[in-house]
């Protein structure tokens, strides 16, 4: 039985990276292209959303999809753990699944793992992320997961060092972790998590060079997933066995 998707934000960047791997994928076709003019309801019939729009209109995309019964799965940036348990309560209401990737890379994903499972034997974390001029938002949906993951790791040590937090240029704090974000031509996507202790750093870095390579393998594991969850899960590490579940 073939899976009918409605692909939010489907002539975008990212959306044109999920039909391209949809199209190649068994079991799966697109059925309908959303763009910012479609009205949402443009959804219906569909067995499967998946929305790469835009953090403003997503949280309207998640709330249409759960009320029509749809399973989602968000490729959206911008959620936060505070964002979706917004969502939460609709999603279990409503007995549907929607599946929230804050990165589609498997590099990503496993830098991210070992950044969080070093974190509570070091005393300080920062994190730097850069993306390229047009990303609309900051600090980005990895970093965010990435600091959350990383405060749940503490979660007996307790927050990580971070003076002068309260400087504007210390970076914008999230579970106690400051991010810093830069936006710049020539670059795609890169994170740099740093863990400092007394008389040493481990740094993790991870490069996105090309998005449409690094993140396909990363969609593959998601569509069918996100087709048969139920209720609400957060990253693609619940789909690749690293140890880390949300």
């Amino acid at each position: 039985m073939t899976t009918r998707v409605a692909l939010v934000g489907g002539t975008g960047k990212l959306g044109t990276i999920i039909h391209a791997v949809i199209d190649e994928l068994d079991g799966f076709e697109v059925s309908r292209v959303l763009t910012s003019s479609s009205d949402l309801s443009e959804m219906d019939g569909a067995d499967l959303v998946v929305d790469a729009s835009t953090p403003q209109i997503s949280i309207d995309v998640v709330r249409t999809a759960v009320e029509r019964g749809i399973n989602v799965l968000v490729a959206t940036s911008g959620w936060s753990a505070e964002r979706i348990a917004l969502v939460r309560p609709l999603v279990d209401a409503a007995g549907t699944g929607a599946v929230f990737i804050p990165n589609f890379s498997l590099g990503s994903v496993l830098g991210t793992a070992l950044a969080a499972a070093a974190a509570p034997f070091f005393g300080s974390a920062e994190i730097i992320e850069a993306h390229h001029e047009s990303k609309i938002d900051s600090p980005s949906g990895t970093a965010v997961r990435t600091a959350e993951l990383i405060a749940a790791a503490r979660a007996e040590q307790g927050p990580v060092s971070a003076p002068h937090a309260d400087q504007r240029a210390r970076g914008q704090q999230v579970g106690s972790v400051p991010i810093h974000s830069l936006r710049r031509p020539g670059v795609v996507a890169r994170q740099e998590v740093i863990l400092s202790g007394p008389g040493e750093s481990l740094i993790f870095t991870h490069d996105t060079v090309e998005p449409a390579k690094a993140y396909a393998p990363g969609i593959r594991l998601a569509l069918p997933f996100a087709r048969s969850a139920e209720g609400v899960v957060v990253g693609l590490e619940n789909m690749i066995d690293i140890g880390i579940r949300s």
